[in-house]
């Protein structure tokens, strides 16, 4: 299933779908007929209802109708509250929502099942599209951010660093870009060294997926996601209940893949860079250990504090790379630490960037879109806690504080203070459900990046 398939064209044998705002209801309900009115007085409805509310025909020439009670700003809430709640059949939306666009985006996001391990599926209703709908941007947006959750719902057992190259070069393959892929010991004669280490202990061997698409002659624009396929903690072992959702680990990849798609689906006019470094932080003999110092691709050596601070040293090889070539923008996303889960929650992205324009103008787009991250700063009286008594940095810090924010300084050291740059520390994963926001995986800070870039650099 797909989101296109939460939408018909043709259909007219619809149920209508009445578009009400709460501030609207009394002069609605004053223009209904007596049997109506009463009909509602018994069911006691009130101008708050939050669920679809069926209404009887008035007669019988006519259909059922549904009745859609919203608050002004809640255009996404109240259409995905729909999809999830109305069964299978098709709807045909009456009224003016004050966002649209949003309006659709939650439909279709409302519709998203992880169902690709389920022998039994739900049907879906289906909305039918008018003139004035963008249905092709609200498709690729909501595709990509399908294609995101069902990569972080897969478990690893189907999604090993292996996997992830095959999606990725099939994904390079449709849009006619540019594809290469380093692999195993060959990453050791790249001088990726931080990224084999990582993920040598694996029996799936570890890779850096590198993607350019776009012409060469506009904006350079580089993705970085932590591509984490399975975390372990390695000798730094997790607990049980700590590795139970690991599986997530990847759903930086996840984000920066799914939002590299859409940005070529949209034609932004951008020469895209992606970076994928992608390992399973596992357990063997050849495993790295706390006390190893790496060389990574910069020249910089770091000590291993812990060998559960692996994404941080995968995201050092890969952003020392991208900078190579000095991009206008460079964005990396990462599960990257509790410590912003803490501060923020599952849902708000932690966002750092060293440009405040650039800052300001993620945030504000954001906010706009429904899909909000929050700054935290590059604070740098913090830097003394990476520090190494025998190497330049330490990957695990000191203390049990402000873990966001050194893990950010960290990632900082490998990108060159003239490029524009943000990194993204976020939970893929919700724990609580939310309109259009199921239980599971997610991609928060996709939907707002994939706007602001639009705004920027246009299509």
């Amino acid at each position: 299933m797909s989101p296109q398939d939460l939408f018909t064209v043709d259909k007219t044998d619809t149920t209508p779908l009445i578009w009400l705002l709460e501030s609207e209801f009394d002069m609605w309900l004053a223009e209904q007929s007596e049997a109506r009115r009463r009909w509602l007085e018994v069911q006691r409805i009130k101008p708050s209802g939050r669920k679809p509310l069926w209404l009887p025909p008035e007669t019988t020439d006519e259909p059922a109708s549904v009745l859609l009670l919203a608050k002004e700003e809640e255009s996404f809430d109240t259409l995905a509250r729909a999809v999830e709640s109305l069964p299978e059949g098709d709807f045909d939306l009456v009224g003016d929502l004050p966002d649209l666009e949003t309006g659709l985006l939650g439909w279709a996001l409302g519709g998203y099942a992880f169902d690709r391990y389920k022998r039994d599926t739900k049907l879906k209703p289906r909305l039918k599209t008018r003139a004035g709908m963008d249905m092709s941007r609200i498709a690729n947006i909501a595709n990509a951010i399908w294609s995101a959750r069902d990569l972080i719902n897969t478990p690893a057992s189907d999604l090993l660093p292996s996997h992830l190259s095959e999606i990725a070069e099939e994904m390079a393959k449709q849009a006619g870009a540019e594809y290469r892929v380093t692999v195993g010991d060959d990453l050791l004669s790249a001088n990726f060294c931080a990224i084999h280490a990582v993920g040598r202990a694996s029996a799936d061997p570890p890779r850096l997926i590198d993607i350019a698409w776009g012409d060469p002659s506009h904006p350079k624009v580089t993705l970085v996601g932590k591509g984490v396929c399975f975390d372990s903690g390695g000798l730094d072992i997790k607990s049980a209940t700590g590795m139970k959702l690991m599986k997530k680990d990847m759903g930086g990849a996840a984000i920066a893949l799914s939002l590299a798609k859409l940005i070529i689906d949209q034609r932004l006019a951008v020469r895209l860079r992606l970076l994928l470094p992608t390992v399973e932080n596992a357990i063997s003999g050849n495993a790295f250990r706390p006390g190893d110092i790496l060389k990574t691709y910069k020249g910089t050596t770091v000590e291993i504090g812990n060998t559960d601070a692996e994404g941080r040293l995968i995201l050092a090889d890969a952003l020392a790379l991208g900078c190579e070539e000095s991009p206008d923008l460079v964005l990396d996303f990462a599960t990257l630490t509790g410590a912003a889960r803490i501060a923020l929650g599952v849902a708000l992205p932690a966002m750092f960037a060293n440009c405040k324009d650039t800052a300001a103008e993620l945030l504000a787009t954001g906010e706009s879109v429904g899909d909000p991250v929050w700054q935290l700063p590059l604070h740098t009286p913090y830097k003394w806690q990476i520090k190494s008594k025998v190497a330049d940095l330490n990957n695990a810090g000191y203390g049990p504080f402000n873990g966001a924010i050194y893990a950010a300084l960290f990632l900082q050291a490998f990108v060159e203070e003239s490029i524009d740059w943000a990194h993204f520390d976020l939970m893929a994963w919700n724990t609580h459900k939310r309109p259009g926001h199921p239980i599971g995986g997610d991609c928060p800070s996709l939907h707002a990046v994939y706007c602001y870039l639009e705004q920027r650099f246009g299509t």
